[in-house]
């Protein structure tokens, strides 16, 4: 048995595929060959640690970055040619909020952007300030970070974008504009023909709204995959085994995260259940329970596995 986490995905057409993006700062790698995939209409949660390349992989994607290596294509344009253009079709909240120009009244800012996205709705535009509860006479500079972070949500939505991109949409907001924000863009997303790609560490937050997942480690994709195939092949299995077991050398490469006390055993292991507890039932073991992960468990076990 094989250790087989898909990489590629099957099904297009795609709003965002990647070929070998690789990144390098001085003699840091950031970008490591990825193959990203985000079908048109799906929401896409890229998820991993802090410095796994999320965040240059979204700016690579917007031509705010330049890859070394390997090439991007975003709503059928390549951003290095065509950058204004793919822009313009895309809603995009960055991590930062370094507005360059703190003088700005928010009002005035969102007047501003309006100017350079022809799909811009006013109206909506208007219905989005008040959702969250913006001061449009306010200064930029003195925003706080949940405050700059709900102007960034409110300019991204606007304009109905054909594509949102964004990297940790929720960062700075208190729980109850958390709360308030994803149901926003659960509305948006069911309201506007859309495709969303979130980049995030906190994946329990999304999980409502997720159709695909991609996993990043240290500038590579582990996996990414259509969410019902993560929950079919996916689970954590509890098994009873004997004293001075040895494991179950059919299961090597799949077996993500291993716990357990004493004699019994808890392991998230990727495969088709059937196959997983004959292996695991020829090894010695009684298998007790069999069950899929939650999204932000099975991106836990996933980060937790070592390369075989």
């Amino acid at each position: 048995m094989t250790a087989a986490l898909p990489i590629h995905l099957a099904d297009g057409p795609f709003a965002v595929a990647t070929q070998g993006l690789t990144k390098r700062f001085g003699r840091e790698t950031a970008l490591r060959g990825v193959d990203l995939q985000v079908p048109e209409g799906a929401v896409y949660v890229l998820v991993g640690p802090n410095g796994a390349g999320k965040s240059t992989t979204l700016r690579v994607l917007l031509d705010l970055l330049r890859a070394d290596e390997g090439r991007a294509e975003v709503l059928g344009l390549d951003p290095r040619t065509r950058g204004p253009e793919a822009r313009a079709q895309i809603g995009y909240v960055p991590e930062r909020h370094d507005w360059g120009y703190g003088w700005m009244r928010v009002g005035r800012l969102m007047e501003h952007h309006a100017v350079f996205f022809p799909t811009w709705d006013r109206e909506y535009a208007v219905h989005l300030a008040r959702a969250f509860d913006l001061r449009l006479d306010r200064k930029l500079g003195k925003l706080s970070k949940g405050q700059a972070r709900r102007v960034q949500l409110a300019l991204a939505l606007a304009h109905r974008p054909r594509l949102l991109v964004l990297d940790e949409p929720t960062d700075g907001l208190d729980p109850v504009m958390r709360d308030e924000t994803l149901g926003l863009l659960a509305e948006h997303i069911a309201e506007t023909p859309t495709t969303v790609l979130i980049s995030t560490h906190v994946v329990h937050e999304v999980d409502r709204l997720a159709d695909h997942l991609g996993v990043m480690r240290d500038g590579r994709l582990v996996i990414q995959a259509q969410r019902d195939l993560m929950h079919r092949m996916l689970r954590r299995y509890r098994a009873d085994v004997p004293e001075g077991w040895s494991g179950a050398p059919g299961l090597n490469g799949t077996v993500l995260r291993q716990g357990g006390i004493g004699r019994e055993i808890q392991w998230s292991i990727w495969g088709e259940e059937r196959e997983v507890v004959e292996r695991l039932t020829r090894a010695g073991a009684t298998v007790r329970a069999a069950a899929p992960l939650t999204l932000e468990d099975a991106a836990l076990a996933l980060l937790s596995r070592k390369e075989s």
